[in-house]
């Protein structure tokens, strides 16, 4: 038969092409439901992924390709080994990030007093930096409205992109941070926290970001370097002497309640349970020890402010000390000075910017001889929210709290415990979590004071004065889920009451994003709604991350899930590496470096990217590499080529049907198909590909993604420049050694394709189609017995290299001697070991075939290794 026609009845296009796979195979999954989940499988038969919602808020970049890859590999892994794999995708959608692109594509800020305007529309052509500096007031609700608008936007076009990957998603069961769902079950988890006593208000330090008006928490820190000065100042002591201080913020001396030193500071042991007066204000402020003073930082003794930072509320709580606010929430000093402070100076102070007050005061203690010597310039951190460009003030304001272990040793300890039940990938990231808790310093914020998120399911009732009571908050029945406070009135009271006396207040705060985002399994697994889906799927098995949210994501769903289940929320956790830009600094939006996936999904296909993605390993960094890119897409099109010449080659006859598909949900092997691979070498080839199964099978049940691939691509070559090359001439004859040919290329080809097919779905898609029933994607997944059985469990894997260096050898001297791979060669001489030589006899004749060679001596040698020498 010849090759043409062989390869028509395979079904295989005369010219295969990469061109035009996304979209055709895109479009067939969803028609076949290919990835849905069944929902009648057991709880063990089902695979269940926490899947990472991604922030909607601008564009996708090669950071999430790279690690949303990553954990497709582990669902195609685990859906071909035979679960029900449970995939959801989520769109993170409330939030900061959202509220600023809303903000910036539309030219608007919320303004709660404001009333709804059911006809206002946004601007229809783009906004320019005036209108973005002049924003248009617009109501609560409006705003909401605006920000709701966007995010479908934006989810439609994270989608688009998605499917194009490949991410085998049920996207039926596609979920939003800011949905009925979410908020439903965001409230019910925060009432029944508060009904247990582990969510709780109080009136305390926050830390505040002025450019976004509002408390952040100690999770959403991060230190930035900034240029900074230190200034001595100088106290008079009660003894008539002075104390020379050094602060780099000398305008929250109004502020100032306290000095401390260390206690075992001699320079300062005489004024320790004494006073000071400040200078300009002339305030008395005592003088404590404490061990956190540090006698080698400037001058050894500190102001304690009411609140320069996080030191200062350490001090302020363990020490007792009173309180002397300065600082407003808008960031300007504020109009009138606290209690004890005088008037005069302040009043020069007075509604200034915190550096507007800073160059005032310096002036004001310079001349009044208080500042000893010119300001010292220095570089140090200071802390900012992660999203916001102004240092964070600490203000006092009343917010909600989550507890955490921050002020609880024995919560602490069951919490660090929880880390050490679950299966850390790669270990080392366990301990970036163990540091975080065993570093807390305070409860969880949980309130923020903004407009686009789940609000604080709570009421206030008014007492006859209009004063609302704090101390018995009004919570929702769970059966009126979801609630906005600011729109629906409290349990027993109507609209009419809101505000007044004797009437009650909502809330005017939403929930922290990641108060949302911690309680993704139980958003998605139907928890409270959908019992009988959520016991086949929690606990997960899988949470899938970024290492740089360890401290929000990962441990604030356990604490979630401790307090509500008193279990982990998932068995393993994978942690993924950073995206590397030429210069090997990490990529991310706030640094303009980063990169873009759809032009190169278009260029090169998505098989090929999704290759760069699968050659990071799971916490390793990885750089942008297009010529890695460029790899991958050669690698898919000579899989294209090789498959569609083993085919030709008679593959497809000798194992046309080798999978009953009576089921539409899961091919199975039929057993009465037995392959059957007769000769040396094809028996070797198998040989190694029974290891290749188990390397490979090995990688993926570890996460290792990359350890499969490789073991899988450096096979594949061999296979194709060694095994193919030396058996086609056989392959294309008639008795059992051709049908022992065909059979092995037969059985190497399926066995390879799923093999590659959780990280290049397209393609083995694409050729498992031109000559099998069903998906490549619902296929069982290889096994060496399946591969074993067809070999009768026998083979010599280094049979197979041993041929394959001695066809090289051939190659290798036709191309010194610039002659055609097709060129003849009269006589080559096989020299080295007795023992080399016989078995090389085993694969002569193919050896012969594939180097076109007349006459092939055996000579043994003392050459250690074997070496043809070819006379032409």
């Amino acid at each position: 038969m010849t090759d043409t026609a062989r390869t028509a009845r395979a079904g295989v296009p005369e010219r295969p092409t990469l061109d035009g796979l996304e979209e055709s195979w895109a479009r067939r999954w969803q028609e076949d439901g290919t990835y849905a989940f069944d929902r009648s499988k057991e709880r063990k038969d089902v695979y269940a992924i926490d899947t990472p919602p991604p922030t909607v808020s601008g564009e996708l970049h090669m950071g999430h390709v790279f690690s949303y890859t990553h954990t497709d590999t582990a669902a195609r892994y685990q859906r071909m080994r035979g679960k029900a794999v449970f995939y959801p995708m989520g769109w993170d959608d409330n939030g900061l990030p959202t509220e600023r692109r809303a903000q910036n594509v539309y030219g608007v800020r919320p303004d709660p007093a404001l009333p709804y305007d059911p006809v206002w529309r946004p601007p229809t052509a783009p906004v320019d930096d005036a209108a973005r500096r002049n924003p248009t007031a617009i109501s609560r609700r409006n705003f909401i409205e605006l920000c709701e608008r966007l995010t479908v936007i934006d989810e439609q076009a994270f989608e688009a992109l998605w499917r194009r990957l490949g991410l085998s998603v049920d996207w039926s069961l596609t979920y939003t941070t800011i949905g009925r769902t979410a908020r439903t079950t965001s409230q019910r988890a925060f009432v029944r926290n508060l009904r247990r006593g582990e969510a709780y208000q109080s009136e305390a330090p926050t830390l505040w970001d002025v450019g976004f008006a509002t408390a952040v928490a100690q999770a959403e820190l991060e230190d930035r370097e900034r240029p900074g000065a230190y200034h001595r100042l100088r106290f008079a002591s009660a003894n008539g002497g002075e104390v020379l201080i050094d602060t780099t913020r000398p305008e929250l001396l109004p502020a100032c309640v306290a000095l401390v030193c260390h206690p075992d500071d001699e320079r300062y042991a005489n004024l320790v349970g004494g006073t000071a007066r400040s200078p300009l204000f002339d305030v008395e402020v005592p003088v404590y020890a404490h061990p956190l003073a540090d006698p080698g930082k400037g001058t050894g003794i500190a102001m304690v402010c009411t609140f320069g930072d996080l030191t200062d509320v350490t001090w302020w709580r363990e020490l007792g000390l009173g309180t002397r606010v300065v600082i407003g929430r808008d960031g300007r000093l504020l109009p009138e000075p606290p209690e004890g402070v005088p008037a005069q100076p302040y009043a020069a102070l007075a509604g200034q910017t915190v550096n507007g007050a800073r160059r005032e005061i310096v002036g004001m203690l310079a001349d009044a001889g208080d500042l000893i010597g010119e300001p010292r310039p220095i570089t140090h951190p200071v802390k900012f929210y992660e999203r916001g460009d102004r240092p964070l003030e600490i203000v006092s304001t009343r917010q909600w709290y989550l507890r955490n272990g921050g002020r609880d040793e024995a919560l602490r300890a069951t919490l660090l415990a929880r880390g050490e039940q679950l299966h850390w990938v790669p270990a080392h990231m366990k301990h970036r979590y163990d540091n975080w808790v065993g570093g807390l310093n305070g409860d969880w914020l949980v309130s923020r004071q903004r407009f686009f998120g789940v609000p604080v399911p709570v009421w206030y009732r008014l007492d006859d004065t209009g004063e609302p009571d704090w101390s018995h908050p009004l919570t929702p029945d769970e059966s009126a889920l979801p609630v906005d406070p600011s729109s629906d009135p409290a349990p027993g009271y109507d609209e009419s009451q809101r505000g007044q006396p004797g009437g009650f207040i909502g809330d005017p705060d939403v929930l922290d994003t990641w108060a949302t985002s911690s309680l993704t399994p139980q958003i998605v697994g139907g928890w409270e709604t959908d019992p009988d889906l959520f016991a086949r799927v929690f606990p997960m098995d899988l949470r899938p991350q970024g290492q740089e949210i360890i401290r929000t994501w990962l441990f604030d769903s356990v604490v979630r899930s401790h307090f509500e289940h008193g279990v982990l929320p998932w068995r393993d956790t994978v942690l993924s590496g950073w995206i590397l830009d030429p210069d090997h600094k990490k990529m991310a939006k706030s640094k303009g470096n980063v990169v873009t996936p759809l032009a190169l999904l278009e260029q090169h296909g998505s098989d090929a990217v999704r290759y760069w993605a699968a050659s990071g390993k799971p916490g390793m960094d990885l750089a942008f590499d297009p010529a890695q890119i460029k790899v991958g897409r050669r690698l898919a099109t000579k899989l294209l080529n090789a498959s569609k010449f083993a085919l030709g080659l008679g593959a497809a006859d000798a194992l046309r049907a080798p999978y009953d598909n009576s089921s539409s949900a899961r091919l199975t092997p039929r057993r009465d198909l037995e392959l059957s691979a007769t000769t040396p070498l094809d028996r070797a080839m198998l040989a190694e590909l029974t290891t290749v199964v188990t390397a490979a099978s090995t990688a993926f049940d570890s996460y290792d993604h990359t350890a499969a691939l490789q073991v899988t691509e450096a096979f594949f070559w061999r296979f194709c420049d060694d095994y193919i090359e030396l058996v086609k001439e056989r392959a294309y004859g008639t008795g059992a050694a051709a049908d022992s040919a065909r059979a092995a290329l037969a059985a190497a080809l399926s066995v390879q394709l799923r093999l590659f097919a959780p990280v290049l779905p397209y393609v083995t898609e694409e050729i498992w189609s031109w000559w099998r029933y069903g998906s490549v994607h619902r296929a069982p997944w290889p096994t060496t017995y399946e591969v074993a059985r067809s070999i009768d469990g026998s083979g010599d894997p280094a049979l197979l290299r041993l041929a394959g260096d001695a066809l090289s050898q051939v190659r290798r001297a036709k191309s010194e001697r610039k002659l055609s791979m097709k060129a003849e060669v009269p006589l080559a001489e096989a020299l080295g070991p007795a023992a080399l030589l016989e078995q090389l006899t085993l694969v002569a004749d193919d050896l012969r075939a594939a180097g076109r060679i007349g006459k092939l001596d055996l000579l043994p040698d003392r050459a250690p290794e074997l070496v043809i020498a070819c006379a032409f």
